[in-house]
């Protein structure tokens, strides 16, 4: 059957096969990245043709990946949070972003309270002061961002910072700072700085249990106000 093969699909198995020798013998030297087209064409005896069908079949694998303009590197492409937050789809559904803040945010807190510097703490009430004495939305959104972003940078654990900042990076949809200014009456920014005092408290005195208690009810009140405010609005439609 081998007979029957067109020269192009011989020469592309021919690539592949001694790619995959070039790819392990480039590992075991401690390099991470393989030559041009045209320098492993000429290394091989191919077409350069035969050459991007055997790369793409390795890159399918998950042996090597392309940049365009940088060239062909070993092993699985890198993850860059960015560009993940970038095709993350657009959703106008404020509950969704608060199911998954219920379970990243209070474990976020746990862990703080475990490892936060003092430095630390004394940054979370210098913002949570901010976030006290905003005086407009803008402002108001700025800083209780910022407070609970420093919650989770003193955690210190780097993987729950990132998906922390793409739900973060979700939730920033001008409308629904609109919502969440809707529902911050003088009241509720009462209780709010209340809790946030309440969570650095807990922190600051390593209590890793009661601090993801109230993160934990610190967003369930404003979840619960959330869908008091969603289920509201047909009934206010003009």
């Amino acid at each position: 059957m081998a007979d029957n093969e067109k020269p192009s699909q011989r020469n592309s198995s021919l690539a592949l096969e001694r790619l995959r020798i070039i790819v392990n013998q480039l590992q075991m030297d401690g390099l991470d990245q393989l030559p041009t087209e045209r320098e492993l064409a000429e290394q091989i005896g191919v077409g350069r043709r035969a050459i991007r069908r055997a790369l793409e079949a390795l890159e399918t694998e998950g042996r090597i990946w392309r940049r365009q303009g940088a060239g062909t590197f070993i092993g699985p492409q890198p993850i860059h949070p960015e560009q993940q937050i970038r095709r993350l789809p657009e959703t106008s559904n404020m509950l969704e972003v608060m199911e998954v803040r219920l379970r990243i945010e209070p474990v976020l807190a746990q862990m703080a309270a475990l490892r936060a510097t003092p430095a630390d703490v004394a940054n979370m009430r210098d913002i949570a002061e901010k976030v006290a004495n905003a005086e407009d939305m803008d402002s108001r959104e700025l800083w209780d961002g910022a407070l609970h972003r420093a919650i989770a940078t003193a955690a210190g654990n780097t993987l729950f910072l990132t998906l922390f900042d793409i739900v973060d990076r979700v939730r920033q949809d001008h409308a629904w700072r609109h919502v969440r200014e809707a529902l911050r009456t003088s009241k509720a920014i009462s209780l709010y700085k209340t809790q946030h005092l309440d969570i650095i408290k807990a922190i600051e005195r390593r209590d890793p249990i009661t601090a993801e208690q109230i993160m934990r009810q610190h967003l369930l009140t404003l979840q619960e106000r959330l869908l008091f405010q969603t289920s509201a609005e047909p009934s206010n439609a003009d």
